[in-house]
């Protein structure tokens, strides 16, 4: 997705919910700047290996909701599969990286803003997971904590306008940035496990967020 399309989405996210347009290009450059120490001369670059990842696959997303290890399962008795990995390229949303491990999926990549359990994030990318973490206003410590950690096999994105080594496919919550990266990078199929949008149980802001994410992911699907 071109910045050009995406800013208006941006613009409105930013009004709806209030954040910091200059925290996040913040965010931006601390990542750019930590991720500028990872780079490998001669290598393919992070995007690359993204999309041999993705390009011409089946991608199955797995966002975190209560679901997840319900549907994993239900997944599994319909195609006879275990694991799911053999069949998908697995993207997780975030804390969904917990949940794959405790089921002896290692996802293909994970989409984390750092606020689910990063020591299964960072076990999942020493493992051989690729990491695409984004950046915004309220992870900046994070970033500063985490990008250290992990190995050269992550790429950040941002909301914002993009930067060197600093991407931005579209997308606002982990699990619909799974989504529009799936679909930038080609995709053949695109399938959803442990997403639930009209979940109650969650706080308003939650809610809000769940609200955008449906919007954005049947816009894009």
């Amino acid at each position: 997705m071109r910045y050009n399309d995406w800013e208006p989405i941006y613009e409105e996210i930013v009004k709806d919910f209030g954040f910091n347009r200059k925290r996040d290009d913040e965010a931006a450059r601390v990542a750019s700047e930590l991720l500028a120490y990872k780079r490998r001369k001669g290598e393919k670059t992070v995007k690359e290996e993204v999309e041999e990842l993705i390009r011409g696959k089946r991608v199955l997303i797995c966002g975190n909701a209560p679901c997840l290890e319900r549907d994993i399962r239900e997944k599994e008795k319909e195609f006879d599969l275990f694991p799911v990995s053999h069949t998908y390229v697995v993207i997780a949303a975030d804390g969904a990286t917990s949940v794959l491990l405790r089921t002896g999926i290692l996802p293909d990549i994970v989409c984390t803003d750092l606020d689910g359990i990063v020591a299964d994030i960072i076990t999942a990318n020493r493992l051989g997971s690729l990491v695409v973490v984004h950046a915004h206003g309220d992870n900046i410590a994070m970033l500063r904590k985490v990008l250290p950690a992990l190995n050269e096999h992550v790429l950040c994105t941002t909301q914002s306008e993009p930067l060197p080594n600093v991407h931005n496919f579209g997308g606002f919550t982990d699990g619909d940035r799974c989504v529009f990266l799936a679909k930038e990078f080609g995709a053949l199929s695109i399938e959803l496990l442990g997403f639930e949008f009209e979940d109650e149980q969650v706080s308003e802001r939650k809610r809000k967020k769940l609200k955008w994410a449906k919007r954005l992911i049947e816009d894009i699907l």
